[in-house]
């Protein structure tokens, strides 16, 4: 088992920057794809962005691409993402999620989900 805890969330204006923090415990996340997703109200949710367990590859949504950076740090078994120049439709709760083994693609079947963080940007 996997227990992930984000944290950094919060309120931001327009243009802002934000970092989210996904905390692992139970298992080292260095055999794992991690990534963040998020839910807007009323609206399904959706990838945002996933880093591979082996390479670091990474994967965004195009609506975050040039903005917002994953990584991870398998040492602090952490994974980050740096949310820069922030608008308010990046307003949502955003989660993060582990894959054993897997490529931290949008299609990929994430086992393990966190609770999740408020992220809100104001105009």
């Amino acid at each position: 088992q996997v227990q992930l805890v984000e944290s950094g969330g919060g309120l931001v204006q327009a243009g802002g920057s934000l970092r989210l923090s996904c905390a692992a415990s139970g298992r080292t996340i260095s055999s794992y794809a991690m990534a963040w997703f998020r839910q807007a109200p009323g609206k399904e949710r959706e990838f945002v962005a996933g880093i591979s367990w082996n390479r670091g590859t990474t994967y965004y949504t195009d609506s975050v691409k040039g903005r917002f950076t994953i990584s991870r740090d398998n040492a602090k078994n952490t994974v980050f993402l740096q949310m820069n120049s922030m608008k308010p439709e990046d307003t949502a709760v955003y989660y993060c999620a582990a894959d054993l083994y897997g490529s931290g693609h949008k299609g990929a079947r994430y086992e393990y989900w966190g609770q999740g963080t408020q992220v809100t940007v104001s105009s």
